[in-house]
């Protein structure tokens, strides 16, 4: 069966370990974890016309006192960029490990999702900050691992981006 690793990049407290369980294990949970190195889960879904199994690697969040670690990024077939809708932060540091990632890998399939779309009503994220993201000719999608938005939809679609 084909393969495909899948990191989950983002500053830390966007949700990246949230939506993970919420697609491998169909379930959420309001306690912070802070994830520590990196956490592997598996899971098979179904992307053009063929079995994939996503090798997912939830890497621990960065920001300001860590860099990126490359070498957990190495062998990835694609990656999730997350950012917290709530805080606009967030965004300009998803951006900012978009520009380290694309130095080092190249063009490597990618969706960025703006995370936490249940919480709508306290986004910093506005209109002007998703016309400038979108005017770069990214997927961009809104999530959120507590109701499930859009998280089955952007693995799947990942996964499209992967095998095309």
């Amino acid at each position: 069966m084909l393969q495909k690793k899948v990191c989950m990049l983002g500053t830390f407290a966007v949700g990246k370990t949230s939506l993970v369980r919420r697609f491998v294990e169909s379930i959420y949970s309001d306690e912070y974890h802070t994830t520590i190195g990196v956490k592997i889960d598996k899971k098979v879904i179904r992307a053009n016309e063929r079995e994939v199994t996503l090798v997912l690697w939830d890497i621990y969040g960065r920001d300001d006192f860590q860099s990126l670690q490359m070498d957990y990024l190495r062998g990835m077939s694609g990656y999730l960029l997350v950012a917290d809708g709530t805080r606009r932060q967030t965004v300009e540091e998803a951006v900012s490990i978009f520009h380290q990632v694309e130095k080092v890998f190249a063009k490597v399939p990618f969706i960025f999702l703006l995370n936490k779309a249940d919480l709508k009503d306290e986004w910093e994220v506005g209109a002007d900050t998703a016309k400038q993201i979108g005017e770069r000719d990214w997927t961009i999608m809104h999530s959120s691992a507590k109701t499930g938005q859009a998280v089955e939809e952007a693995f799947e679609e990942l996964g499209r981006k992967m095998l095309s």
